[in-house]
């Protein structure tokens, strides 16, 4: 292991792409050495944005003795293949969602990462956030009750305002269109919030620019014990705020339906005694930075992969769902 960590790019074709590349450039200790694409005038335009070499072999690239990990933000339909070629090599890897098309690929990536003894993370960026760490505080001490219904929307305007890449309405590439993409993050907020375990995945699913795949998208879900979650995503709004709700039989909470004088979205708990504006703590570190830190630390981050699986899980549903 080199100090900093050598990191690459494996792929530009994700619009995080040139994130996660300047994530590497700018942590104290990791240093980005090369982008790898199929497409060499993609690879080569990030390359030359983030200032380092592009290359399109990718068995050449990790056979490198100085390289110790990558970022992979290739096509969703490639991550069994490249994640797998990494993992083999030896790398650790950081990926954009979805880990992989399906739970089977799932199982078998985050295996091989155990057997090769190298540090696999899914890059789930919102359980981080301080409104999420709010969110679990008063769902582990019980403050709304049983709960009975949540809501996580998350919509912008990509599709009718034309700035996300066409490759991003491949449905062969994407694996569908909004919902496997944007709405992942609704997904693991849901699941977060009511549990993997579910009696039924209903989706609807419409396609208003005409690319193909859906493009708006609503998914319902029911637990067993009777909880009903709402997830909404859409490549189709202008102006949407990410919003959360929670309700239980003691009480109600709410996020992003009002804000601050300085614009920041508000948590609010409601119960019968009346209203109250939490607190929210600040962010925890990036999960790139959790990433790096495992890597020192020989220990695997213990919530981004079981809850990777578990949204690969209801999005395989929500597709199927969709289709009938």
């Amino acid at each position: 292991m080199t100090t900093p960590l050598r990191i690459a790019v494996l792929s530009a074709w994700h619009v995080h792409a040139e994130e996660y590349g300047r994530a590497a450039v700018d942590h104290p200790g990791t240093e980005l050495v090369a982008v790898w694409d199929d497409d060499t005038d993609r690879g080569r335009g990030l390359a030359e944005r983030l200032g380092v070499e592009a290359t399109t072999d990718l068995d050449a690239l990790l056979a490198r003795e100085d390289l110790d990990g990558a970022t992979v933000t290739a096509a969703t339909s490639d991550h069994l293949e490249v994640i797998g070629k990494a993992v083999a090599a030896g790398k650790h890897v950081f990926t954009e969602k979805l880990l992989a098309p399906t739970v089977a690929e799932c199982d078998k990536l985050v295996a091989a990462a155990a057997d090769a003894d190298v540090r696999l993370t899914v890059s789930l960026p919102r359980l981080t956030h301080g409104y999420t760490q709010a969110l679990r505080e008063i769902l582990d001490v019980g403050t709304l009750g049983r709960l009975t219904y949540s809501r996580v929307r998350l919509a912008h305007d990509g599709a009718t305002a034309d700035w996300l890449p066409a490759r991003f309405y491949d449905a062969s590439e994407a694996l569908g269109g909004a919902f496997s993409d944007l709405g992942a993050h609704p997904v693991y907020l849901t699941q977060l919030i009511l549990g993997d375990e579910l009696t039924s995945v209903q989706a609807t699913y419409t396609d208003q620019t005409g690319r193909g795949v859906e493009d708006n998208a609503s998914v319902t879900v029911a637990t067993p014990d009777g909880a009903v979650g709402v997830i909404e995503t859409g490549f189709v709004t202008p102006a949407s705020p990410f919003t959360i709700e929670v309700h239980g039989t003691e009480g109600s909470v709410l996020y992003g339906f009002e804000t601050d004088e300085e614009g920041t979205a508000v948590m609010r708990v409601v119960t019968r005694e009346g209203s109250s504006r939490v607190a929210l703590p600040a962010d925890q570190p990036t999960l790139f930075a959790q990433w790096v830190d495992s890597i020192h630390a020989g220990a695997a981050l213990e919530d981004t992969l079981p809850r990777a699986r578990s949204l690969t899980a209801l999005v395989e549903a929500a597709n199927a769902a969709a289709q009938h």
